[in-house]
C-alpha cells in the first residue's frame, strides 16, 4: 500500500464567544465581519486523525478542502503548518449566504472534480451552525457510507476503517469499507500544534488572489516551488446547476442570533462543620434537587 488520499473539510468561522448586536445581517445571515475568524475546532480534530493515519501510512497525503471568502485561505496555511499537503480554496460570490444544504451540494461537486481520494474526513459539526449536516449530506450526495461521531479512528485493514464512535449511551467500534466520509467529535484528540518547520516551509503559501494583491518582491518563488500555490477554485471551475448555490439554493432562513449568558442567581459558602453540612443536606432535600 503507497498511501491513502485524504481530503479533510474544514471552515473557517466567525468565533461565536464574541457575538455582538452586528453579528447577522438584514437578510438572516451571519455578518462574517463583523467577527473575528478562526478554525472550525471540531475540523481540527478530523485534522489531527487524517495526520495520525498519514504517520501510519508512508505515502499517505492530507488535503484541506474549504469554501468561503478569500480570507478563508488562513485555514489552509493553517491545515499545511501542522501536517497538510495541500489545499483548495472555494470560493465565490455565488456561494455566499449557503446554508448546509447549498454547501453540501458544493462540496459534494467539488469532490467529484477531484475524483481521487480514499477517505474525507470533517468535524462532526461547525460552531457557527451546530447542525452536524455537512459531512453526512456531501456523504448522501457522493453516494458513499458514512462514520459519524467518530472519537478514535483505530486502523486501516484489508480496505476497511476501523474506527471507535462516541454516543449518548457509551461507545462503539465500527468497520466500513474504503472510500467513505467520516465525521470527528470534539471529544476526539486535539489536533497536534503548529510544526516550526513546516511554519518556515509554507508561511508563504498563497492562492491567485492573494498574490494578485500582493506587493511582495520574492513573488519568482511561486514559480520555483509549486507548493507554495494553494489551489482556488471559482463557481466555473466546478459543474453544478447556479439555483441549488448560495441563498437561492438555501432553504434554511436564520431569523435572530442571541448571545446567551448564563448566570448563576447567588451562591453560598459553606464551612465543613456539621451544622453547615446539615443545612445544606435540608436546603437540597426541600428543593428536589436529591431525594
Amino acid at each position: 500500500m503507497t498511501g491513502y488520499k485524504i481530503i479533510v473539510l474544514a471552515k473557517q468561522v466567525p468565533d461565536t464567544r464574541n457575538v455582538g448586536k452586528d453579528a447577522m445581517k438584514a437578510d438572516g445571515t451571519v455578518n462574517r465581519a463583523a467577527l473575528s475568524a478562526i478554525f472550525n475546532p471540531e475540523d481540527l480534530n478530523a485534522l489531527e486523525q487524517a495526520l495520525r493515519i498519514k504517520d501510519s501510512f508512508p505515502g499517505t497525503t492530507v488535503t484541506i478542502l474549504t469554501m468561503g471568502p478569500g480570507r478563508a485561505a488562513e485555514i489552509v496555511r493553517e491545515g499545511m503548518f501542522r501536517g497538510a499537503d495541500d489545499g483548495i480554496l472555494l470560493t465565490d460570490r455565488a456561494f455566499a449566504g449557503s446554508d448546509t444544504l447549498a454547501t453540501s451540494y458544493a462540496l459534494g461537486q467539488t469532490l467529484k472534480k477531484i475524483k481521487d481520494f480514499d477517505i474525507i474526513i470533517a468535524g462532526r459539526q461547525a460552531i457557527d451552525g451546530d447542525t452536524a449536516q455537512v459531512g453526512p449530506q456531501v456523504a448522501e450526495k457522493l453516494g458513499l457510507p458514512q462514520v459519524t461521531y467518530v472519537e478514535e479512528i483505530k486502523s486501516i485493514e484489508n480496505g476497511r476503517v476501523i474506527a471507535k464512535r462516541r454516543l449518548e449511551s457509551g461507545v462503539e467500534v465500527v468497520s466500513c469499507p474504503i472510500p467513505l466520509v467520516i465525521t470527528v467529535n470534539g471529544t476526539a484528540p486535539d489536533c497536534r500544534a503548529r510544526n516550526a518547520r513546516l511554519l518556515m516551509k509554507y508561511k508563504h503559501a498563497k492562492t491567485v488572489s492573494e498574490l494578485q494583491n500582493s506587493n511582495e518582491d520574492y513573488l519568482h518563488l511561486y514559480n520555483e516551488r509549486a507548493y507554495l500555490n494553494i489551489q482556488e477554485w471559482t463557481v466555473n471551475d466546478i459543474e453544478s446547476v447556479p439555483a441549488e448555490l448560495g441563498l437561492s439554493g438555501s432553504p434554511t432562513k436564520v431569523k435572530t442570533i442571541e448571545n446567551v449568558v448564563l448566570q448563576s442567581k447567588g451562591a453560598k459558602v459553606i464551612s465543613s462543620s456539621d451544622v453547615d453540612i446539615e443545612e445544606l443536606m435540608k436546603d437540597l432535600i426541600e428543593s428536589h434537587t436529591i431525594g
